[in-house]
């Protein structure tokens, strides 16, 4: 059966879970303008300040899972790996293959959530923590019967939020070692050089602010110029100088062999949790 196509001007979302990830995504669909929040919906089961947060900017919060799923006709699952699948076979009667399907819970694959829903029209996607901020690093993968419009459809969603890739899903493993547990890394190397600038005399709160901008501003140099990281610290390494002898200390510390194994090690650990 082909799938029916999903109008992207009037098309209604629903999430399930209404979490933090749920509420960044939503906050940042309506706030680039993709959808207004009257379109979207979510279910509220017992904390109050979920249906404050998701409500404070105009998303409807319903009675139930159920209630959303009618409304909508794209559906993500924002809920953890753990109650996914009684989640989505609870709902499985109401999953008809003119809804879109979409996962975020981290580990689970496609193979499996198709046939829990009883079709393939589903997408798995990945997000980051940054998302919270407009800053997230997506990567998505289209199940079986998803169509190149609704892979389209959900990477204007996820955009908003950051950006976006595609990839295989035999990928994901080493994408959650990678961007998935990658903040942890990068927040643990800011602290270290905040550490390390106290450590040469400079006051705490202004050593976190330049290392933080620092690690900002090296990672913008990256995405804007199109150099290799490689050039561009040879760029900034003059012969004899300060940053060379930094440069030299780190290599000598083993730093690049310590974060590739830090992304094997979370890779690996995301294949034996899926």
């Amino acid at each position: 059966m082909e799938a029916i196509p999903i109008s992207p001007e009037s098309y209604n979302l629903g999430f399930i879970g209404a979490g933090k990830m749920a509420e960044s995504i939503a906050r940042g669909v309506v706030k680039s303008g993709v959808l207004p929040p009257q379109r979207i919906s979510t279910a509220v089961h017992s904390n109050p300040n979920r249906r404050i947060a998701f409500e404070s900017f105009g998303v409807g919060v319903r009675s139930n899972n159920s209630a959303v799923v009618e409304a909508s006709d794209v559906v993500i699952f924002s809920v953890k790996p753990q109650v996914v699948k009684d989640v989505v076979l609870q709902l499985k009667p109401m999953l008809s293959e003119k809804k879109l399907l979409v996962s975020v819970a981290a580990g689970v694959k496609l193979k499996d959530l198709q046939e829990w829903a009883g079709h393939s029209r589903f997408i798995r996607v990945m997000p980051n923590t940054p998302s919270a901020i407009g800053e997230g690093a997506t990567v998505m993968s289209l199940g079986g019967a998803a169509t190149e419009e609704d892979g389209e459809l959900i990477s204007k969603l996820f955009g908003s939020v950051g950006k976006v890739w595609r990839a295989d899903e035999k990928s994901f493993d080493g994408i959650t070692g990678l961007s998935g547990s990658g903040p942890a890394y990068i927040f643990l190397a800011i602290e270290a050089l905040a550490d390390g600038g106290v450590a040469a005399g400079v006051p705490r709160e202004l050593a976190l602010g330049l290392a933080s901008q620092t690690v900002l501003g090296a990672a913008s140099m990256v995405t804007k110029s199109g150099k290799h990281p490689g050039q561009l610290k040879d760029d900034v390494a003059s012969p004899g100088g300060t940053t060379i002898a930094g440069v030299h200390e780190l290599e000598n510390g083993g730093l690049r062999g310590i974060l590739m194994n830090a992304v094997v090690a979370a890779a690996k650990r995301s294949r034996e949790l899926s």
